[in-house]
Parts: structure tokens; sequence; C-alpha cells
């Protein structure tokens, strides 16, 4: 499959759920949340983040695993800052998150769809969810360094394109499928998260 015609179908895969029409999401964008609210996603979210290095890992490149443990660790000060700490996922929508994708994340082919799927959405939702701290949110003076760095961070979905350019058509199906249960995943996780 051409390069074009495999972002096309992950995209389409992705805006069936896009995060920025989760209701989590609009509600962080109009300012409705709660402190409890922001500190339930932090908590949750985090142990989902963890496991990303483990999927560049499986893609053998360390150098963007090293950097997603990094990001990890801005996403802990940013739950630190809500006076909140990263645990074990609590809701079972993110206990399902966290277990498949350590499942997804194990093998080379679901592993860059899975990733894509995150990767894709992340400028967007970052941007989203800076703008909402800054303008709403700032009496809790939440940690804004994780959500500053990934507002403009593009080069992981196309370096994951580019990875998935080269697998066999079986491969790229399970990739897009991967993509598209993953999509899944973090829609239904933000939305246990709103309805907590």
């Amino acid at each position: 499959m051409s390069l074009s015609n495999l972002q096309k179908l992950l995209n389409e895969k992705i805006e069936q759920w896009n995060l920025l029409r989760n209701p989590f999401y609009q509600a962080w964008s109009m300012g409705t949340l709660t402190k409890a609210a922001l500190q339930t996603y932090a908590t949750n979210y985090g142990d989902f983040l963890n496991l990303l290095p483990l999927g560049w890992e499986t893609l053998n490149d360390s150098e963007t695993a090293a950097e997603e443990t990094e990001h990890a660790e801005m996403w802990a000060e940013f739950t630190a800052s809500l006076q909140a700490d990263v645990v074990p996922a609590q809701l079972p929508a993110t206990q399902k998150l966290v277990a498949r994708a350590r499942q997804l994340f194990s093998e080379p082919a679901t592993a860059t769809g899975a990733l894509y799927a995150f990767e894709a959405q992340q400028p967007a939702t970052a941007s989203s969810k800076l703008a909402g701290l800054q303008t709403h949110y700032s009496a809790f003076h939440a940690d804004e360094q994780y959500f500053e760095v990934h507002s403009h961070n593009e080069h992981e979905a196309a370096k994951l394109l580019q990875m998935m350019e080269k697998l066999s058509p079986t491969e790229q199906e399970s990739a897009v499928a991967a993509c598209s249960e993953m999509s899944q995943l973090i829609w239904d996780t933000l939305s246990a998260v709103y309805q907590a």
C-alpha cells in the first residue's frame, strides 16, 4: 500500500474516535472539569503513558523509547502538581487499555499501528489541553511542560508511517486494525474518566 493510501486509511480509523470530540476533552475545553476529574485523569492515564517506551523498544527505536520515558516523567510531574499520584489504573476501561496496549506494543506490526493511534492525535489534544489549563484551570497550578512539549511534536507519527510503509500487506492490515482498536480504547478511557 502506498504511503498516502496507508495514511488516509489510518486517519479514517482515528477520525471515528477523534478525541477532541470526546465529552471529557469538550468539558476540559469549556472549563467545566473539577480538580478531582483532572486528578482521576492524571492518575489513570499515567499507567498507559508508562507503556509507550515498550512500543518503541519493540520497534528497535531506543532513542524514541528514551524520549518517551522522559515524557512519562513529565506526566508524573503534572500528576504531582495536581496533588495526585501515578498509580496502576483504577478504572476498568483504563485497565483494559493498559492490558491491551501491552499486548499490541509487543509485536512490531501492531506496535506501529497502536502507537500511531496515539501519536497522530497528540499534537492537537496537547494544544487543546494546554489552552484549557491556561484559560480555565490556572488556579490549580498544574505543571504544563508535558503539554507544551507535545503540542508541536509531529515527528513520531511521521516516523511510524515510514515504518508501516515497509511492512508486508498482511502486516499493514494488522497495523491498521491495531490503530483502530487503540483509538477506541483511548476514547473509552477518556469517557470513563468523564463519567467517574
